[in-house]
């Protein structure tokens, strides 16, 4: 009998817009058919949120948005846009 099993990405964004390009990203796999690690590849899974989406990723958690304080428009930090999503997939066995 299949069973379900998550599988979540992780993508960074440039601005809060869901299909800002990405600039970051992190893949789980809960599935245990692959086994994704941080900067293996140079280029993104997919180019935005959006594109995840069409290809059955669920959008699972949006980014809080907080105003900039006054002098710090352009400060960096840490990447702020980032957004979760899920994939249900099933496995045998």
């Amino acid at each position: 009998m299949p069973q379900v099993r998550q599988k979540l990405l992780v993508l960074y964004l440039q601005s809060p817009d869901l299909y800002s390009p990405v600039s970051a990203w992190s893949l789980y796999d809960g599935t245990g058919r692959s086994s994704p690690t941080t900067g293996d590849s140079d280029k993104p899974p997919y180019e935005s949120v959006v594109a995840a989406m069409k290809d059955g990723w669920r959008v699972i958690q949006f980014p809080q948005q907080f105003p900039a304080y006054p002098g710090t428009e352009y400060t960096t930090s840490y990447l702020r846009f980032e957004y979760i999503l899920e994939k249900l997939e099933e496995v045998h066995g």
